[in-house]
């Protein structure tokens, strides 16, 4: 450990060992001064407008010019649009029905190159709706199916089964 009051001397180098040579003052360069401030290349300038024209923002197009209006805008009707929606509304109540008019708008649209969401909305809702009416249907099978084939076995009246249950056949 080092004493901080006896600190230790300094390493001494092997022998034969020769520090480096300091290089000769005429080998180094000679001091050259940086070069002089050069101005900055010229860029072209914006193009300076000559008429009050170009300040103004252009005149409204003649009345009825409806071309220069919505130019995005596709013109006319959406091809099946209408369809669509009522394919929607129509797969709320009687999906199978809903989704053979939206599966006819979606297909009209895709033709016109449009996209229609009613259509695709109306397959979608009307699919999983005509599924969970499968799926109650066959839940309700299930459940009423011994009730039926009880009464079809006993005839009409009111009978009492094994489990307890109470039955009226007509």
């Amino acid at each position: 450990m080092s004493d901080p009051q006896n600190p230790a001397p300094p390493p001494v180098p092997p022998a034969g060992h020769q520090p480096p040579a300091q290089p000769d003052a005429s080998e180094q360069p000679a001091y050259q001064p940086p070069p002089a401030h050069q101005p900055p290349p010229a860029y072209p300038s914006a193009p300076q407008q000559t008429s009050p024209q170009g300040a103004y923002p252009p005149a409204a197009p003649p009345y009825g010019d409806a071309q220069s209006y919505d130019q995005g805008a596709p013109q006319g009707p959406v091809p099946g649009k209408t369809l669509g929606i009522v394919a929607f509304v129509v797969s709320l109540f009687a999906s199978v029905i809903g989704v053979i008019l939206g599966i006819v708008a979606y297909v009209q649209s895709k033709k016109a190159g449009v996209k229609n969401g009613w259509a695709l909305a109306a397959i979608i809702v009307g699919s999983v709706l005509t599924v969970v009416g499968i799926i109650i249907g066959i839940v309700l099978v299930a459940a009423l199916l011994p009730l039926v084939t009880a009464c079809l076995e006993l005839g009409p009246g009111v009978w009492e089964l094994t489990n307890g249950q109470v039955i009226t056949c007509e």
